[in-house]
């Protein structure tokens, strides 16, 4: 049986954020996403705390929830109801499948771990880009200028791009 998604797959790329170099969605966007308040999820998570290493869930200090306001990613520290959010990486999502047992908790969990995997993998192509554009680069060398402003044009585009990513939720 085949579990149906409420959830677009661009509304939970734009809740996966960068934080301490870790791809991370926050547990309030979670909470959000299963349809159940945050401290229910909170709570579930205190009661199995040993499947959380920290590799896997860590709590974001004051300034960093701060930066978040400050950042427009959250409207108001309010937002947050009172406490420090959980930062949840892949394999912590993975984890909560284990401790949140509904039906839309599994589905959703899917959808998560499917949109990590949509990210890391796009992140991996624009690396081996960047690395294939260097090396060429390195090849042609810049005594051609015409060849030399393609690749300055190339690398403009580029970094245009990264642009568009800061509105789905990453941090710089």
């Amino acid at each position: 049986m085949k579990n149906k998604l409420t959830v677009p797959k661009e509304i939970i790329e734009n809740k996966i954020l960068i934080m301490r170099e870790e791809k991370v969605i926050l547990s309030i966007h979670i909470a959000e996403l299963y349809n159940v308040e945050t401290k229910v999820l909170n709570q579930a998570v205190k009661r199995n705390i040993g499947r959380f290493p920290d590799d896997f869930m860590f709590q974001l200090t004051e300034e960093e929830t701060r930066c978040l306001v400050s950042q427009n990613v959250t409207p108001h520290i309010k937002y947050f109801g009172g406490h420090l959010p959980y930062a949840f990486t892949e394999q912590g999502v993975a984890m909560l499948s284990g401790v949140l047992k509904s039906q839309r908790a599994v589905a959703v969990n899917i959808a998560i771990i499917r949109a990590f995997a949509s990210l890391r993998k796009l992140l991996s192509s624009h690396k081996e880009l960047t690395e294939k554009l260097k090396k060429l680069d390195e090849k042609v060398g810049k005594h051609n200028l015409e060849i030399y402003k393609i690749f300055e044009a190339i690398r403009q585009l580029m970094r245009f791009e990264d642009k568009p990513r800061k509105k789905i939720g990453f941090l710089a």
